[in-house]
């Protein structure tokens, strides 16, 4: 199976909310996250994932349900864990959750949720979700303890971090990938299904081609930058290109 691409528009919504953020109703707010998601679902995404985050800094509740009804693709749910967003992830049933750590003081997702330190919560909330139908991933640092314990909480998939991995050059990129390599193989083995995202570009991309057992990447930043000059079909295109350089 071919690498896939779940595309991020967290900033779109970031755009749109630089303007309009308590004038969601009004005739002429934009850029609309819709037609953003239906452009990166006819550029060949195949997910598209949003964060709703407790301050809804960006993607809003009224996204997410818009999204869920209107987009053909998949929908990943980024989301921390809180009994508000939980409820929320049960009643719309995303194709995927991706439970992150949130700090109000960032401002995008840094580094990897503690699932060893919050295993009975995060047991809790796993359950929960894939229960009603929803696959649940851990994003985690590229720790071998963190994937084993998202083995035994009973997540179907772990999305390692390779933000540390982006921000590195040289010998220290490379043992980065090397952390991101020993942890998608442990994954492998233990039977959960390897992503990974934060910080990818398809200038750095080729230098985490010695990650095995990879299903998806998750991308937002790179691509929507990109698209300011030449459009997000065409970002979107750039990616699954460079992408197509993954090892079967």
């Amino acid at each position: 199976m071919s690498l896939h691409l779940g595309v991020n528009i967290d900033h779109v919504a970031t755009l749109r909310q630089a303007r309009y953020r308590t004038m969601h109703g009004a005739h002429n707010v934009e850029p609309s996250i819709l037609k953003a998601a239906l452009e990166a679902e006819a550029a060949g995404a195949h997910s598209i994932t949003i964060h709703l985050r407790a301050d809804r800094r960006h993607i809003v509740d009224d996204d997410v349900y818009l999204l869920r009804r209107e987009i053909g693709t998949m929908m990943n749910l980024e989301m921390g864990n809180t009994p508000e967003i939980i409820g929320i992830a049960l009643e719309v049933k995303p194709h995927f959750v991706c439970m992150v750590p949130e700090n109000r003081e960032e401002v995008t997702t840094e580094g990897g949720l503690d699932v060893v330190g919050q295993k009975a919560s995060l047991h809790a909330s796993v359950s929960q979700l894939e229960a009603n139908g929803t696959r649940v991933s851990m994003f985690i640092d590229p720790d071998l303890d963190q994937v084993r314990a998202s083995a035994e909480i009973g997540a179907s998939m772990i999305e390692l971090h390779t933000g540390t991995f982006a921000n590195e050059l040289g010998e220290k990129r490379q043992a980065e990938a090397l952390r991101l390599k020993a942890a998608a193989e442990l994954g492998q083995s233990l039977g959960l299904q390897i992503n990974a995202g934060h910080g990818l570009t398809t200038k750095n991309l080729p230098e985490l081609f010695i990650v095995p057992h990879l299903a998806e990447l998750n991308i937002g930043h790179s691509i929507v930058a990109r698209s300011v000059f030449v459009g997000l079909r065409k970002a979107i295109q750039e990616m699954l290109e460079a992408m197509k350089g993954y090892p079967a």
